[in-house]
């Protein structure tokens, strides 16, 4: 657990960063620190590992004053990952990950060795562990900054604004990454970043910071976007904060009916209506658009882009999303192996979402 007590933090210009800051992050959680530049959020971030001072009151790590610890042996216990990773130009990858092991005396084989596990728990592939930084991409170079900062198996693990630099397909991948990771270590992570929707998607808690180093709210996704705690929140979240609540909403409610299939590489018949392509697996791969003739075993070629997909048992917003992108507006819905289980119309969804606003009265 970290624990914030009336912290500030104040320059020697006269700044105030951080404001009196009183919060709690839960052991074994995802917190996002988010607000607009100059708010706080990196400083505060920063004085978790005392790469700054606070100038007044106290944080705590596991019940224990930080400033009571050496910052370089309080560094080893806490990793630390930042924009465009950081990582040093002159070693491997492998090095580049054992680097924290090494300095806490283990030996070079047994940090190697450590580093090798865990370049393969961050999904990259061994042989990447010879090349250097800049023989990565930019979203291999971030999965190395996770794993450098996993390397001593740290119960803390500070991210500060960490996928901010890569596209926005690499970002997300990089984001379930790190939600897949905390499923199997359960770390308790502090993510900085200016992104409400990278907040929203990743934080099991998040606090919004306003100009001046104040918390404006601290609150669950669900809860920041219901019921935004004043104007300048309800601003900084989003006027579309109503439809993005949709994804703290579970589609048991809508009723998944047939969809009418037809199967790639067989021969299919003229018909007046939409039809879903599937492959042997029943995996979809396109649409028939109505009236299309097909000479021949159906291909790809010939099929309409599907829209998104959404799994039983996620969201609503997924379910929505799916209807509203498909070309015959049915959204699909697949298990868990990505098979075909069904398809839903957004008419279903939105009569859902109109019976569970009325039941909240």
């Amino acid at each position: 657990m970290i624990e914030f007590r009336a912290v500030t933090k104040r320059f020697d210009d006269g700044t105030i960063a951080v404001n009196n800051l009183d919060l709690v992050v839960e052991a074994g959680t995802i917190t996002v620190f988010v607000g607009p530049s100059g708010c706080g959020k990196t400083t505060s971030l920063r004085m978790v590992n005392r790469m700054i001072d606070p100038s007044s009151g106290t944080i705590l790590v596991d019940g224990k004053d930080i400033l009571s610890v050496d910052p370089p042996m309080l560094r080893r216990g806490i990793g630390y990952v930042i924009q465009q990773a950081g990582l040093f130009p002159h070693r491997t990858v492998l090095d580049n990950v054992a680097t924290v092991p090494l300095l806490s005396g283990w030996s070079r084989s047994k940090a190697r060795g450590r580093a090798a596990e865990l370049l393969e728990l961050v999904g990259l592939p061994a042989e990447l562990g010879k090349r250097y930084p800049v023989q990565l991409s930019g979203g291999q170079q971030q999965r190395v900054g996770v794993a450098r900062a996993l390397a001593a198996d740290p119960p803390v693990l500070l991210m500060d604004e960490p996928f901010s630099a890569v596209d926005p397909v690499v970002r997300e991948g990089l984001q379930d990454e790190l939600l897949r990771l905390q499923a199997e270590l359960d770390k308790t992570i502090v993510f900085v970043t200016h992104d409400i929707d990278e907040a929203v998607r990743i934080g099991e808690k998040v606090a919004v910071f306003r100009e001046g180093g104040i918390l404006a709210q601290y609150d669950r996704p669900a809860e920041l976007l219901a019921r935004p705690a004043d104007d300048f929140v309800a601003h900084f979240v989003g006027k579309d904060r109503g439809y993005r609540s949709l994804s703290f909403v579970d589609a048991s409610g809508v009723e998944v009916g047939a969809v009418p299939l037809v199967q790639v590489s067989e021969a299919v018949e003229p018909s007046g209506e939409w039809r879903l392509a599937v492959d042997d697996r029943r995996h979809p791969r396109g649409w028939l658009a109505p009236g299309t003739t097909v000479d021949g075993p159906l291909v790809e070629d010939v099929l309409k882009p599907g829209g998104s997909l959404f799994e039983v048992g996620q969201s609503i917003r997924g379910a929505l999303d799916a209807a509203l992108s498909s070309p015959s507006g049915l959204g699909v819905a697949v298990d868990a192996e990505g098979a075909v289980v069904g398809a839903v119309t957004a008419t279903q969804v939105l009569a859902v979402i109109e019976g569970l606003r009325e039941s909240r009265g």
